[in-house]
């Protein structure tokens, strides 16, 4: 999600947070439109807690009619040069830049989020659509060598309708990231956004495909409430023109979208929960285990799969990393987003934030204790800092997606890769060492789909294979990986005489 120190455009903008968004509908085949029925949901600030726009409610009809929608435009989508689909990629960057204003009041706004995330996620998107331009010149054939002769290829094909699943934490880059690929490969996508941000996860992306001239029914997006999440969610997976599922979001719900597609021999990439752990080893940079330890636990309240969910901690390291990271989590402000200084946002909503307060209430009964924080004021939760969870505690495994810093001391690095390793998830994680081969050999032992040293678990680059191992996913999105996902290979050959049948 970006790097320890966060490159920011940090000049001051005038931006009125107040202000809701208008919706202008969903949109399909390039019309905006309102659901069959007519029904629609409100949206809301969590930082307020007041409505800040109101959407179309999809059901099943309408997502239908999405996805024929993105079937009926694919094949003159997939029959353009290359090229001319980079161009338009690129172009959609452009309009993102040029909105940037737009998306840090909306994001800022919708999912409660610092508004220096809103700034790094505004920054970063653009980017998402760059690296799906120069995709769209990547995927590689190859010409076989033929016992009789033939001209042997294998093509890669786009795979056709793609249903894209996106979730709220971050809404505009993890939508973007699984359309931007997806569509560069001469596939037409129908997202659809969470529930809790359909504007920044989807209807302003349509208004940006369509600045940018994208073609009509090229990304088509639907929004639905939780109410009607169940219906438009099984059409998007089990509809027979929908060839390929993108799924961000809770362990549970991806786990049944990958046995449904599988059961229909369809494609699915689902990135899933965490449970990441950063092991501060004992030569480690106490500065740089600090400044990892804190970002990965508390960035956007917690609310990233992947967060640092265990901070393991070599004991003989215990007094002083204690004492400096529990000052540093007290210099964090809570507050109102939109403010620079305050660091710690909302909670996205009421079930969310009574579900970390039920976890952190559980680990203190089970005999865990708290340093600093465990308290909330509305939607708003402390940071917060405990010891003394065990293996044997619910807090140990279960993904806790709130500000919650659990601290963990081992003896030796076998002790650390154990603590580190009992979990049923398998996202990312780090190592702070200062012995770089070092770090490489504890990174390599920890099973996660993506581990770092010297940094903090929360990292990601457009180009990379992004995705987990265990309950945290299974495929990638990114670079080569995206091609990989959203397209097909195919074999084609040319009968230049060599081969003779036998009748």
């Amino acid at each position: 999600m970006g790097p320890l120190e966060m490159s920011l455009d940090m000049k001051p903008t005038n931006i009125d947070y107040a202000a809701g968004y208008a919706a202008k509908g969903m949109s399909i085949g390039g019309r905006w439109v309102a659901a069959e029925d007519s029904k629609t949901f409100d949206v809301y600030n969590p930082a307020t807690g007041k409505v800040w726009s109101n959407v179309p409610d999809a059901g099943r009809v309408d997502a239908a009619a999405a996805i024929s929608a993105a079937a009926f435009a694919q094949p003159a989508w997939a029959a353009m040069a290359f090229d001319k689909r980079a161009v338009l990629m690129n172009r959609v960057a452009e309009v993102l830049e040029r909105r940037k204003d737009d998306f840090i009041k909306a994001l800022t706004s919708e999912c409660g989020g610092w508004v220096r995330k809103s700034m790094f996620e505004i920054n970063y998107a653009p980017t998402v659509y760059r690296a799906a331009a120069a995709a769209a010149y990547s995927p590689m054939g190859e010409t076989l060598p033929s016992d009789h002769g033939k001209l042997s290829m294998v093509e890669r094909t786009p795979l056709g309708v793609v249903s894209v699943i996106s979730p709220w934490n971050v809404p505009l880059l993890l939508s973007s990231r699984g359309i931007g690929v997806a569509i560069a490969m001469g596939n037409c996508v129908v997202l659809k956004p969470s529930e809790e941000t359909p504007v920044t996860g989807g209807l302003m992306l349509a208004e940006v495909f369509e600045e940018a001239g994208v073609p009509a029914g090229v990304l088509n997006v639907v929004t639905c409430s939780r109410d009607r999440v169940s219906e438009v969610g099984d059409e998007l997976v089990v509809n027979p023109l929908v060839k390929a599922i993108s799924f961000t979001g809770s362990t549970a719900v991806g786990k049944h979208i990958a046995m449904t597609a599988g059961g229909l021999l369809k494609k699915a990439c689902v990135e899933l929960g965490g449970k990441d752990s950063l092991i501060v080893l004992d030569d480690a940079d106490m500065d740089r285990a600090i400044r990892a330890a804190r970002f990965g636990a508390f960035f956007h309240q917690g609310q990233i799969c992947m967060s640092t969910e265990k901070i393991l901690v070599d004991k003989k390291l215990e007094d002083e990393f204690m004492s400096r990271f529990i000052a540093a989590t007290k210099e964090l402000k809570v507050g109102d987003p939109t403010q620079m200084h305050n660091q710690i946002g909302p909670i996205i909503n009421q079930k969310q934030v009574k579900a970390v307060e039920a976890r952190l209430a559980q680990a203190i009964s089970d005999g865990a204790t708290v340093h600093h924080g465990g308290t909330r004021d509305g939607l708003y939760f402390s940071p917060t800092v405990i010891t003394g969870v065990t293996p044997d505690m619910a807090m140990f495994h279960e993904e806790t997606f709130g500000p919650v810093a659990n601290i963990m001391f081992f003896d030796d690095e076998e002790h650390a890769l154990s603590l580190a390793n009992n979990c049923d998830y398998g996202l990312s994680a780090s190592v702070i060492t200062r012995d770089e081969a070092r770090g490489l050999h504890v990174a390599r032992q920890i099973e996660s789909g993506m581990a770092h040293v010297n940094d903090a678990t929360i990292y990601d680059e457009p180009t990379i294979p992004f995705g987990g191992v265990k309950n945290s996913g299974m495929g990638r999105h990114g670079g080569k990986a995206s091609i990989d996902a959203f397209t097909q290979t195919r074999w084609i050959t040319v009968e230049r005489g060599g081969r003779k049948t036998p009748f």
